[in-house]
């Protein structure tokens, strides 16, 4: 009974259309708020050793993400809950272009918890994206904040399935394997997990770029700081970005941001803030310093999320109707329109050139 109240609580707080466990202030290690020097045993972009990906693919090189022409790709976007507002896609899409985002993460669902997306819908979204000269970042919801491998492990055979898809797509869309999963503050669980999925991915022929979330609901960058290294290694194509979610944990100050992001590029990797707002429960977010960071350091950012969300955190939508005609004033207009925001910020992959 008590862990099918726990699984209940626990999709709940995903209906919500949130990335970010609304108790995980509660549950943290000591050393969440950031990496002391005397523990960072950093590596060179070198180590990595990358070799090319598929013929036009992404491919990671070090701390940066190239494009299938060779260039530079820093991701300025947004995130869309495609799963939930399917009637939604063209509108929303249209809309999220307008701010000149260069890149979409679409939620989408293994079945598991939500309705299975098709390899149909799949496809649909991702050329949507790419019409619009926006690079897709898929990634199916389904295991958010679970801690069981068994949710990993679907989301891995639902990719597998999806694999021809993909092959279609390896210059204009990245594999987001699963959202958060790993709820805990696990790192060994969560490097165990990933370090035995990405092989099966890559023996499927799936030949994307992939990126794994950070574990405790994307916030514990330390997992990718002491363990990155092995999960990158892990890959036989050499080919595995990274992502942590910045909330009130990850996201709440100046040291913490920076030192979560840095613990992962001083191990010569390549790290995104995946998904970030300017406030959520679990406390204050300094947004306008996540995006200067990640301005200056050529990182990519992608805002928590254009519409839909739910009990409590509607303040975390980033327009105010599916077409963007008006932005929110407390985070819309800052992601969009602020100094380090997307509008003055992102540039268009030049696969779309």
């Amino acid at each position: 009974m008590r862990k099918n109240m726990i699984l209940a609580a626990l999709m709940s707080l995903c209906l919500l259309f949130t990335g970010c466990n609304n108790e995980v202030a509660d549950t943290l290690p000591s050393d969440i708020s950031g990496f002391t020097s005397d523990d960072s045993d950093s590596g060179s972009s070198s180590d990595n050793d990358t070799p090319p990906a598929a013929e036009g693919g992404f491919r990671v090189d070090g701390t940066k993400l190239l494009d299938a022409k060779g260039n530079e790709f820093i991701m300025r976007g947004i995130n869309h809950a495609h799963v939930w507002f399917k009637d939604q896609l063209d509108t929303a899409l249209d809309g999220i272009a307008a701010t000149g985002a260069n890149t979409v993460r679409i939620v989408l669902a293994d079945g598991d918890q939500w309705e299975k997306t098709t390899a149909e819908n799949l496809e649909r979204t991702i050329t949507a994206c790419n019409e619009r000269k926006m690079i897709a970042v898929v990634e199916v919801h389904d295991a958010c904040g679970m801690d069981e491998r068994s949710y990993l492990d679907n989301a891995v055979d639902y990719w597998v399935e999806m694999a021809d898809v993909l092959a279609k797509y390896a210059d204009t869309a990245i594999l987001n394997i699963t959202n958060e999963w790993i709820g805990q503050w696990d790192a060994e669980t969560w490097r165990d997990g990933y370090t035995a999925a990405i092989p099966k991915l890559r023996g499927a022929g799936i030949k994307n770029t992939i990126m794994v979330d950070a574990a405790g609901w994307g916030q514990y960058g330390e997992s990718i700081r002491k363990y990155g290294k092995e999960v990158f290694d892990s890959d036989p194509d050499k080919n595995t970005m990274f992502s942590i979610h910045m909330y009130g944990t990850a996201g709440k100050n100046e040291r913490t941001i920076a030192s979560n992001l840095k613990g992962v590029t001083d191990q010569g990797l390549c790290v995104i803030v995946g998904e970030f707002g300017f406030n959520h429960s679990d406390g204050d977010v300094d947004e306008a310093y996540i995006m200067q960071y990640c301005s200056e350091n050529g990182l990519g950012y992608l805002g928590w999320s254009w519409k839909g969300n739910g009990g409590g955190v509607e303040y975390l939508d980033i327009a105010k109707d599916w077409s963007g005609n008006e932005l929110s004033e407390d985070w819309g207009e800052i992601l969009v329109n602020g100094d380090n925001g997307i509008k003055k910020n992102s540039k268009i992959c030049t696969v779309f050139e």
